[in-house]
């Protein structure tokens, strides 16, 4: 059976968003499944000596000018949120909650937690997001509250964490294809040569 493709992203990632709208069409068209993996990039600025882009000067500019202009490139609706960068562990806590119970379901989570904050504008962080989020899926937001508190479920995310950091993983997007690497939005052109050809 053909290895799924690997999708590590952090939601407060701009980047990962826009690959977020493209990742699951690219893996139809090789029939491979994608496995999101949401974590914390923040997770391995200590071992890398990276900040987040938008406190670099020069970088900052570029990269705000270049996110835009990439969303217009693939027509996805886009904003520089105003709470950016933010820590989306409660989301993320919230994904992996749900994809233990469906994980098609938990993609969808995924989605519209990317659309709410880079579309929308939403605070994805605040501590009532959850309970919107949930009442936006058909969930009941007691529970989800509830799941992104539980040690268990905190466990689980940090597990998820510091297995993608034991990868080598260290941006957002960040994609496995066949133990393949390739970090970036801007690498998906690469990828699909990697799944259309088998590698070079």
């Amino acid at each position: 059976m053909t290895a799924p493709i690997e999708f590590y992203f952090d939601f407060a990632s701009p980047y990962g968003y826009l690959a977020s709208t493209q990742i699951d069409a690219l893996g139809n068209r090789f029939e491979r499944e994608v496995l999101w993996r949401p974590f914390l990039v923040g997770a391995s600025f200590k071992l890398t000596g990276r900040k987040p882009l938008i406190e670099v000067p020069l970088i900052r500019d570029y990269m705000r000018h270049d996110i835009e202009r990439f969303a217009r490139l693939l027509n996805v609706p886009f904003v520089i949120p105003d709470r950016f960068p933010i820590a989306a562990i409660a989301a993320s806590r919230a994904y992996y909650w749900l994809e233990e119970r469906d994980a098609a379901h938990a993609k969808t989570l995924a989605q519209q937690v990317y659309r709410d904050y880079f579309a929308d504008n939403r605070d994805i962080a605040s501590k009532r997001y959850p309970a919107d989020l949930a009442l936006a899926l058909g969930l009941p937001p007691d529970q989800l509250l509830d799941a992104v508190q539980s040690q268990a479920v905190k466990d689980r995310f940090r597990t998820e964490n510091d297995r993608a950091l034991s990868l080598g993983v260290f941006g957002s997007p960040f994609i496995v294809v066949d133990g393949e690497a390739f970090w970036g939005a801007d690498r998906l052109p690469q990828v699909e040569q990697w799944l259309a050809h088998g590698g070079w």
